[in-house]
């Protein structure tokens, strides 16, 4: 079940340590996507206004990655991963503050900034690695980036919980949005140890003849489509799947990050899962069909909403919230290679 796992073993120290320092930019996602709604709810915004200032989160992810994507081109990565690194944490402290403070225009502002460091860790790792590592690799350095996001729920989740259950009250949702932000500068550790020489087109010549390279937008487009759809449906419900679990089957936040954690352990196995899957059945089928089922994991999971009043209901959603994420999240990886 877990004879998998060999394959991570060949990945060099450098790739793995880049990986480690996502993990941490990672605590901080996983955290504020469970726990920011429950915050923002409890601090009096209603769930209009929660969606309204969770969409600049998205849209700052959406002004930079497009221009990263031409940036790196030729360029040692390294710093971006830095800058990640210190941001992330430092703009999710800034949004709890000004969440505190009720300062609407700057929570804006925050939201934007804090989506857009994550781009210089996301839209860098997978060329990356693809760069340095050995094309035998490539499949296992990508499932184990992706996994980070998995890993970090289990984490994530695990503490949460715990420390609802020593004191729910003073463990609140504000203390734990500012533990966890000062957590993820636990990743600037890691980057200290990567000292691997990047693989790069370093040359002033090449560089400027791959920028004026044209790109193939048809082939950009025909790989963007499908995963564009699926993160709309995916962007829609995820973020607020901690209210719809909060004021539908009135969970709290340390029961619903303990099945967060456990949804998060099933997403890791299934990711790191990918280079056997590709192996055995390869993305044609696996792709299409993991995706499907996820969608229809997530409907069901949305009608237990017309029958919440009885005691079965919570146990179905969850259920079905088990199911969905580990399905959905098995495609990330397989369509991350597949587009690159």
């Amino acid at each position: 079940m877990f004879a998998f796992i060999k394959d991570y073993k060949k990945l060099k120290p450098a790739i793995i340590n880049v990986i480690v320092s996502e993990f941490f930019i990672q605590l901080v996602n996983a955290t504020f996507m469970n726990i920011l709604p429950l915050y923002m709810s409890r601090k009096g915004y209603s769930d209009e206004e929660i969606a309204l200032f969770i969409t600049f989160r998205f849209l700052g992810v959406f002004a930079l990655a497009l221009p990263i994507g031409n940036i790196i081109k030729g360029r040692v990565m390294k710093p971006f991963f830095y800058l990640s690194s210190i941001l992330v944490p430092l703009f999710g402290l800034c949004i709890v503050l000004c969440i505190y403070l009720k300062l609407t225009i700057l929570i804006y502002v925050s939201l934007i900034l804090w989506g857009a460091s994550f781009t210089f860790m996301q839209i860098p790792i997978t060329p990356y690695i693809l760069r340095n590592e050995s094309k035998a690799n490539h499949t296992s350095g990508i499932a184990l980036s992706y996994s980070t996001w998995s890993f970090a729920g289990i984490a994530s989740g695990v503490i949460i919980a715990f420390l609802d259950r020593i004191n729910p009250w003073f463990f609140d949702e504000e203390k734990i949005l500012i533990l966890f932000s000062i957590l993820g500068f636990g990743g600037l550790y890691f980057m200290s140890k990567v000292d691997l020489k990047e693989e790069i087109d370093d040359t002033n010549t090449h560089h400027t003849k791959i920028k004026k390279e044209k790109n193939d937008w048809f082939l950009i487009f025909k790989g963007l489509v499908p995963t564009l759809i699926i993160a709309t449906g995916a962007g829609l419900t995820i973020p607020f799947i901690s209210l719809f679990f909060d004021k539908v089957h009135h969970m709290g936040k340390g029961d619903f990050s303990l099945v967060s954690a456990i949804a998060a352990v099933l997403v890791a196995w299934g990711a790191m899962m990918v280079p056997r899957i590709k192996e055995n059945i390869g993305y044609k089928i696996a792709i299409p069909t993991t995706q499907s089922l996820a969608v229809i994991s997530l409907v069901a999971l949305a009608t237990t909403q017309f029958y919440s009043q009885y005691s079965i209901a919570v146990y179905i959603a969850i259920v079905c919230y088990l199911l969905r994420q580990p399905l959905m999240n098995m495609a990330g990886p397989m369509t991350s290679e597949l587009v690159m």
